[in-house]
């Protein structure tokens, strides 16, 4: 009877894999990397123009964390694509015009970044307001710092070492890249292994619930809009170490890119989940779409149509999906 149960699992198990939604987005990855290999003739698999592809993910992947952790309770965040110019520009900004050594100036880039995410999550939480609506008030003060206090100017030669470790590699992998995974491990840990992220996830699920289990719901949200600013902020290093140069534009295509990756991925809109690998393979996906652009000329336009259609593919499917698993309940 034991061997009898012992395959019956495993085939189980094996089941539930090819069902998990992270299974669907590794066969699109593989599927859309051989297809898009094909058809540059081989050109994605050579050194340069690989280790390219991986560089310019490392952003992709950390906006989308970014926004994932103000999804996982249930609210929004649209100000982390212009909080990562605004990081961006100021860590420029204090390098060049003030000269300060670049570790002390990504410091503050990190620190501005958390701020004004604890900004937004104690506002959602003293108001009682949406975080859609805090997050785009947010949005457009900042967009406003970024043309106000440093107007169209492009800062650029502010720290050879930063932008040099923007192009080293380890093992064929660039340092930008596995910094991301690095920090997307971090995520992943975070709310797999500590209290904390225990507790963001139970008040984005059932905040009632959570609040007579003792959970603070108002804590919960302050933490999870600091850490998504603080992620913005890790994203504004990368770019300042991938470009060498940045301006006031930095960060205004990063919006619909930072909803992407996790509701692609796996995330649901109501709270109470994440899904760090899904969200890294959809950011994997996202990145091959814009690659394909690159090289076949396709206008912007339509690779924003495009990713838009999926990602409101993925919401009506996750909605589906969450009507069909209460009605077998």
């Amino acid at each position: 009877m034991t061997a009898a149960v012992a395959p019956s699992r495993a085939g189980g198990g094996g089941r539930r894999i090819v069902r998990a939604p992270e299974f669907t987005l590794v066969c699109l990855a593989v599927a859309g990397f051989g297809a898009l290999t094909i058809a540059t003739h081989g050109n994605l698999l050579q050194g340069g123009t690989l280790g390219a592809f991986f560089r310019f993910l490392a952003v992709p992947i950390v906006i989308g964390l970014s926004q994932m952790v103000v999804l996982a309770i249930g609210q929004m965040n649209l100000s982390v694509g212009v909080l990562t110019g605004f990081c961006a520009m100021a860590g420029a900004w204090l390098m060049i015009a003030q000269g300060w050594p670049a570790p002390v100036a990504v410091t503050a880039s990190l620190l501005l970044g958390a701020v004004v995410g604890a900004v937004n999550g104690l506002l959602v939480v003293l108001t009682r307001i949406n975080a859609f609506i805090v997050t785009l008030a947010t949005m457009t003060i900042v967009d406003g710092l970024r043309y106000g206090v440093h107007g169209p100017d492009t800062f650029q030669g502010y720290s050879p070492g930063l932008v040099d470790l923007g192009r080293a590699s380890v093992l064929g992998l660039p340092v930008i890249f596995l910094i991301a995974v690095v920090v997307a491990v971090a995520v992943g840990l975070f709310f797999a292994r500590t209290v904390a992220g225990r507790h963001l996830l139970a008040s984005g699920g059932n905040p009632f619930s959570a609040r007579l289990s003792g959970v603070s719901n108002d804590r919960s949200i302050v933490l999870a809009h600091t850490i998504s600013g603080l992620l913005a902020g890790v994203a504004a290093v990368l770019t300042l170490a991938l470009s060498g140069s940045v301006n006031a534009s930095v960060g205004d295509d990063l919006l619909l890119r930072s909803f992407a990756a996790p509701i692609i991925g796996g995330v649901a809109l109501a709270g109470g989940v994440v899904a760090v690998f899904g969200t890294c393979l959809a950011a994997f996906l996202v990145r091959l779409v814009d690659v394909t652009q690159a090289q076949f000329g396709i206008g912007q336009s339509w690779v924003d149509l495009i990713v838009g259609a999926v990602v409101l593919g993925a919401v009506l499917v996750g909605a589906v999906r969450q009507k069909l698993t209460r009605s077998r309940k």
